[in-house]
């Protein structure tokens, strides 16, 4: 690369980040996630959404790390299960909208057991189906905006997202595309210390009048040579008949999951 090209290409950067930050001046917050909305499908298309289904492979980690299939339902009313195969045993987690339930066979844990508080507490805190900017207002959240950031060398608004129960996070947004490309995720804890958390989204690729993210990367920051945790989406449902038995916690002997009766 030449000097005349490096000082060009420091120019456009230059040029770029300024423009950025005085789009951020002009736009608001809510002319953001109105933009993104509309950039994701638009939001009479969401608001049609009564179910969404996805499918993939997600890591499992360890060395080598192992690919596992996984099932992820979701319906209104803040319903979820996800379901993973691994050795033809399926692990179990759902929240019904209010409370939780697990099963996992291939830890030997083989009937089913209520989520912990903290789980709990993480699950009410999820996103709807349709993510956290659809109707935020009716969902109780108020938004700002945080001025831009880059993320992966883009320029990005950041934005800060306080849920009904005063937490605090933030979502990014493409100022190109409009695209959410990053947000928190759930600390952990990890020898001893709590970590934050990042996801990434990417992929995006149309799905019956929806753009969504074909791969998922959780990053725990502040752990050294932590691989990132990927969730690969391989098949989009939309509206696909779910019944709310799915979501219920089974009596002792009723089928779960992998079509096996549990004591």
């Amino acid at each position: 690369m030449t000097r005349t090209s490096l000082i060009a290409g420091g120019l456009l950067s230059l040029v770029a980040a300024t423009g950025a930050h005085a789009a951020a001046a002009n736009l608001g917050a809510e002319q953001i996630i109105e933009k993104s909305i509309a950039a994701q499908g638009g939001l009479s298309a969401w608001r049609g959404v009564k179910t969404l289904t996805t499918e993939g492979q997600l890591d499992a980690g360890g060395k080598p790390n192992h690919q596992l299939p996984y099932v992820l339902k979701q319906k209104r009313g803040h319903k979820s299960r996800l379901e993973i195969t691994f050795k033809g045993q399926t692990s179990v987690q759902v929240y019904d909208g209010t409370q939780g339930w697990k099963l996992r066979p291939f830890l030997n844990r083989n009937e089913t057991e209520d989520y912990t508080p903290a789980e709990a507490k993480a699950a009410a805190a999820s996103e709807e189906l349709d993510g956290a900017l659809v109707d935020y207002v009716a969902k109780g959240t108020q938004i700002t905006i945080a001025g831009t950031e880059p993320v992966e060398g883009h320029a990005a608004y950041k934005l800060v997202l306080k849920r009904r129960d005063g937490e605090k996070h933030h979502v990014w947004i493409d100022t190109n595309t409009f695209l959410q490309v990053k947000m928190d995720g759930e600390p952990r804890k990890i020898d001893g210390k709590m970590h934050d958390v990042v996801i990434y989204f990417r992929d995006y690729k149309n799905e019956h009048g929806l753009v969504v993210p074909h791969l998922q990367e959780t990053v725990v920051e502040g752990v050294k040579n932590a691989e990132p945790y990927r969730m690969t989406v391989t098949k989009v449902t939309v509206n696909e008949s779910l019944d709310d038995a799915l979501f219920t916690k089974p009596k002792a002997g009723a089928v779960v999951g992998d079509g096996t009766k549990k004591p």
